[in-house]
C-alpha cells in the first residue's frame, strides 16, 4: 500500500494563506453545496436528473423507464423539486417534470466527462 503524504514542514506562506482565505465563500455556503452534493449520491436521483435532461417527462413515463413505482419516484422528484433541481408544469391532470435549469445539466455532464476520462 502507497504510504500517504505528509507534510513535515513548519512554514506557513501568510500571503498564501491570506490571499485564499478571501476568495473563500461563508461556511453556510459550503455546508449548502454539500447538501445539494449529497443528492447526486444516490443513483436512482441521477438516473432521474440524467432522464430529464434527455426530455421532460411525467412520473408515469419515468417509472416505466427505470423500472421503478411511481411511488419510488414521487418521492425522488420531491426530493430533487425541494432542491431546485427540477421543476414541473401541469397540463390537466398530467404534471410533467423538467430539469430546473442549465446549470443541472452541467453538473451531470461534467460527471459524466470526469468518469469517462
Amino acid at each position: 500500500m502507497e504510504k500517504q503524504p505528509v507534510c513535515d514542514c513548519d512554514v506557513i506562506h501568510e500571503e498564501v494563506v491570506n490571499e485564499v482565505r478571501g476568495k473563500m465563500s461563508a461556511r453556510e455556503e459550503y455546508i449548502e453545496l454539500a447538501a445539494l452534493f449529497k443528492l447526486f449520491g444516490d443513483g436512482t436521483r441521477v438516473q432521474i436528473l440524467h432522464a430529464l435532461e434527455q426530455s421532460e417527462m411525467c412520473v408515469c413515463e419515468i417509472a416505466s423507464l427505470l423500472g421503478l413505482t411511481k411511488s419510488a419516484v414521487s418521492h425522488q422528484l420531491k426530493e430533487l423539486r425541494i432542491s431546485n433541481l427540477v421543476k414541473f408544469r401541469r397540463e390537466g391532470q398530467n404534471v410533467y417534470y423538467s430539469l430546473a435549469d442549465d446549470h443541472v445539466k452541467e453538473i451531470i455532464d461534467l460527471g459524466f466527462e470526469h468518469l469517462r476520462e
